[in-house]
């Protein structure tokens, strides 16, 4: 829709020297998500991808788990007053014989970080919701090379089409366990770019995702955890810190969670199984 992006003039001061140019910057719009008619959610949002959005933002709340749950998404016309479609209004329709969920408040908000929930809540219903055992996924993953996830920022960051144009975007890019990268989505909100590939898994079939590495800009919080382990996946890497609560999560769920991922250092938080650690692991 050519939404991504938009231009403002800006005034740019460099060694003392003042001009004036056009600058571009990543758009920002609300995104309201309804299920079968009725309000659910709404999230600040780069525009693009958002049937993808809508459909990952339901795995991760345990509404969906595979393509043939999904009837169709669709925008909402008239949802201003003069009855135009401003394409920020998508309406999710489960198929025949897939149960409604009572959504409210307050099962929706303990994702976010200043619900007022407390971290036992937050765990207990990630697990009575998640459909896949992440125990089963390290079964069929052979072990990771610290090499290979040492190599995962720079490829994420090379994929980056639109930050290269603002500077402004944060990226969740989905690697095989060899590092190659099978999909890539931008947003300001990184939680947005995680439920876009996820949701673009579950309109392929793909879930759950098994054999899968998650890497995303930025730090790893508890709601990108959740994520992971609503859609199966078992590794998940950052290039910055984990909030306590994701490292909780991780570790009862049997995520491997590493932050820090620069160069050829990274902390791992959980689930070092799953990596191929030939020295010696020495504490401290």
């Amino acid at each position: 829709m050519g939404r991504v992006t938009e231009r403002r003039r800006v005034i740019r001061i460099r060694d003392g020297a003042v001009s004036t140019r056009p600058d571009t910057l990543v758009a920002e719009e609300p995104l309201e998500i309804r299920l079968g008619g009725k309000p659910l959610a709404i999230t600040m949002r780069t525009p693009g991808d958002d049937f993808a959005l809508a459909a990952g933002f339901l795995v991760s709340e345990g509404v969906l788990g595979s393509a043939d749950e999904l009837a169709n998404i669709v925008y909402c016309a008239g949802a201003t007053e003069d009855g135009s479609n401003t394409f920020n209004v998508v309406d999710v329709r489960l198929a025949p014989g897939v149960p409604v969920p009572d959504i409210t408040l307050e099962r929706n908000v303990y994702t976010t970080s200043s619900c007022g929930l407390c971290g036992k809540a937050s765990l207990d219903a990630v697990r009575t919701t998640a459909r896949w055992s992440l125990d089963t996924a390290a079964d069929a993953m052979p072990p990771i090379e610290p090499e290979t996830l040492a190599a995962l920022p720079d490829r994420l960051r090379a994929a980056q089409r639109v930050f290269d144009r603002t500077g402004g975007l944060h990226a969740a890019g989905l690697f095989t366990t060899d590092g190659e990268l099978l999909d890539l989505r931008e947003d300001v909100g990184r939680h947005n770019a995680v439920d876009k590939i996820v949701g673009r898994a579950l309109q392929q079939g793909l879930l759950p995702l098994s054999s899968c590495v998650l890497m995303v800009s930025g730090r790893a919080s508890f709601e990108l955890a959740q994520k992971a382990v609503m859609a199966g996946i078992p590794v998940l890497a950052a290039v910055s810190a984990p909030s306590a609560l994701a490292v909780d999560l991780a570790t009862e769920a049997g995520l491997t969670l590493v932050g820090f991922l620069r160069g050829t250092s990274m902390n791992v938080y959980a689930g070092d199984h799953r990596l191929a650690l030939r020295a010696a692991v020495t504490t401290s």
